[in-house]
């Protein structure tokens, strides 16, 4: 059953009105017998001593200073029918806290939170917005748009693989990337050895190439034939895929991540590569360089963006903005010879803010201000 709050007004964020509906009480906009509930799953690298991600806690401590019930619950594919009823009947809202690196039941985990939002719980995000903007291939569906080139391409087949990217590589240096993995994992510069002969528009198959991963910006060379062999895991199995795009050569100067809540940028951080010949990944790991902005200081990046939101949102299938989810920048140069800024990636599946806690108080006002426009739409 979905929620229907039905009241002709509220007074937000705080006063002693109480509104009663068929759902639910309201009191100073608060919805007191229900629970926002923050999904987590037990082990991982991202735990902290008392077994929550670090950044779990402060944001269910905010909700609770401003009067918000809230607790964790821990997913646990053996108690999905118990947690789903639970949440259905103490619940108004979920939050997502699940690295999907931990997660072994992502399937069943997914199908929990589309029923939990078909009977009417806020997803926070939904779990096919999670999917919408964390998959490498939002970058080809966006390639509309100004964020992304258009020679973009998403490689679902590896005979599409295989007919189209000699092509690519023989216009200009290449980026693949596979759909899972991550810090770098499975991310390859290509470009080759030798240059082509003038008016050769496919490398030849036995052509030398120079190949550079993104993890620790380690080389490799390959024949064309044998790499693109290799490449053919990332495309096998549930949700394979590669991205195709054009290598950027100035991400030497840096990756730019905006974190977002919901349509609120929050900061920026500028992510340098290492001083080194062939280092091109942004990733801790791999020696980047990391320092931390306001999006005050990146304007015409973030005024671009928030520009481009709207069909952004279109185009990844209409889903409510995810609650907090990063969108990573590199700069380029257009035919105008003036600087420009090309999507590289987005995540909203766990985002995390473990060395700015304080930034739990904005999220939960975020949370709350979600309840409540949903609240009006039901109204």
């Amino acid at each position: 059953m979905n929620f229907h709050i039905k009241f002709t007004y509220y007074l937000y964020p705080f006063s002693s009105a109480v509104y009663y509906t068929e759902n639910t009480i309201i009191q100073g906009g608060i919805f007191m017998d229900k629970k926002v509930i923050f999904f987590e799953v037990r082990g991982g690298t991202d735990k902290g001593p008392d077994g929550y991600r670090q950044d779990t806690m402060p944001m269910v401590n905010a909700l609770k200073q401003r009067g918000q019930d809230a607790e964790v619950i821990f997913f646990d594919v053996t108690k999905k029918e118990e947690i789903f009823n639970y949440v259905k009947e103490q619940g108004i809202a979920y939050v997502s806290r699940i690295n999907p690196g931990n997660l072994q039941h992502e399937k069943e985990y997914f199908e929990m939170l589309r029923e939990l939002c078909n009977e009417g719980i806020i997803g926070m995000p939904h779990p096919d917005a999670m999917i919408g903007y964390g998959s490498k291939d939002a970058l080809s569906i966006l390639s509309s748009t100004n964020l992304v080139p258009d020679d973009t391409f998403a490689y679902y087949t590896i005979e599409a693989f295989k007919a189209q990217f000699p092509t690519s590589l023989a216009i200009t240096e290449r980026v693949l990337k596979q759909n899972r993995g991550s810090t770098g994992e499975g991310i390859w510069r290509v470009k080759l050895v030798e240059p082509l002969a003038e008016g050769i528009t496919t490398v030849p198959l036995d052509a030398e190439i120079k190949c550079t991963e993104a993890k620790d910006n380690h080389v490799e060379y390959w024949k064309l034939s044998d790499f693109m062999t290799f490449c053919e895991q990332y495309i096998t199995g549930p949700n394979g895929m590669l991205i195709d795009m054009r290598f950027l050569p100035r991400i030497t100067e840096g990756e730019i991540r905006l974190l977002m809540l919901r349509d609120k940028p929050v900061h920026v951080v500028h992510k340098k590569p290492a001083d080194s010949e062939d280092a091109f990944s942004a990733t801790l790991f791999s020696g980047a360089h990391y320092r931390y902005d306001a999006p005050e200081d990146w304007e015409e990046l973030v005024h671009n963006f928030l520009t481009q939101l709207p069909l952004v949102t279109s185009l990844l299938g209409n889903y409510a903005l995810p609650l907090i989810w990063t969108a990573d920048f590199m700069l380029d140069t257009n035919e105008a010879g003036e600087d420009c800024y090309i999507l590289g990636e987005m995540n909203c599946s766990c985002v995390g803010f473990t060395s700015e806690l304080s930034l739990a108080h904005q999220v939960a006002e975020e949370i709350l201000a979600c309840i409540h426009e949903n609240a009006e739409i039901s109204a």
